[in-house]
C-alpha cells in the first residue's frame, strides 16, 4: 500500500482536537491521522454585539486556542486543533439553543430562508496560530410546526448552533440548498483544515 506523505509528516506531531464535539471528532478522523482529544476549561464564548456576526466564529475558535496554550501549554511537536461554529440570519448570530422552545424559535426564524454557517478553524503550534474562517450558504424550505415540533422532540439538537444539523432529519427533508462545503455546516471545514496542516507539514514549523 502507498504511503501519503502528508500522513507520513503528521506521524511525528502530536495532534490535538480541543473541541468534545462527536462530529468534529468523526471528521477529524476521516483525515487519516491519529489525535487526541483534550478540552480547555473554563473558556469564555461571551462576545461583544459590536462584532461582525462573520467574526465571532474565528475570534471565538482562537480565544479556544489561546485558552489552551495557557492552561496546558503547546510543545514543540504538537499540533493544537480548535474550532467554533455559528449560524448567521440576517446580520445575527445564532448559537446553540437554551432549551428546545428556543430550538423551535431558531428553526421557525430559518424556515423558509437561506443563511450562512460560519466555522472558526485555528491551528496552533508553540510558535503561534493560524485561524481562517470556512462560509457556507443553507437554504431551507418553509418547515411546518409538526416538522420542527418533531425534530426537536426526537433529536434534541441543543448541542447545534442553529438548533439543527444537516446530517439529521431535518436536513434530510428541509435543506433545499447549499453553496459551499457542506462539512462546514457539521462543524469542522476538513478540506481548510487539511491544507492549514499540509502548510505546518511543508513548512516544517
Amino acid at each position: 500500500m502507498a504511503d501519503c506523505e502528508f500522513i507520513n509528516k503528521l506521524r511525528g506531531r502530536q495532534i490535538i482536537l480541543a473541541s468534545g464535539s462527536p462530529r468534529r471528532r468523526e471528521l477529524l478522523a476521516g483525515l487519516g491521522i491519529e489525535f487526541i482529544v483534550d478540552v480547555p476549561s473554563d473558556v469564555d464564548e461571551s462576545y461583544d454585539g459590536a462584532i461582525a456576526a462573520d467574526d465571532v466564529a474565528p475570534m471565538l475558535a482562537m480565544r479556544k486556542a489561546e485558552a489552551y496554550r495557557s492552561q496546558k501549554g503547546i510543545g514543540v511537536n504538537t499540533v493544537v486543533v480548535c474550532a467554533d461554529t455559528v449560524v448567521v440570519l440576517d446580520g445575527n448570530v445564532l448559537g446553540k439553543p437554551a432549551d428546545d422552545e428556543g430550538a423551535r424559535r431558531m428553526l421557525r426564524s430559518l424556515s423558509g430562508k437561506t443563511h450562512k454557517v460560519v466555522t472558526g478553524v485555528c491551528v496552533a503550534t508553540a510558535s503561534g496560530c493560524d485561524c481562517r474562517r470556512q462560509t457556507t450558504e443553507v437554504t431551507f424550505s418553509h418547515l411546518t410546526d409538526d416538522e420542527i415540533d418533531w425534530y426537536v422532540e426526537n433529536y434534541r439538537p441543543l448541542d447545534k448552533a442553529g438548533a439543527y444539523g444537516i446530517q439529521e432529519w431535518i436536513g434530510y427533508v428541509g435543506i433545499t440548498g447549499i453553496s459551499g462545503d457542506y462539512y462546514n455546516v457539521m462543524g469542522l471545514p476538513v478540506s481548510l483544515l487539511y491544507r492549514m496542516l499540509l502548510e505546518i507539514t511543508c513548512g516544517g514549523d
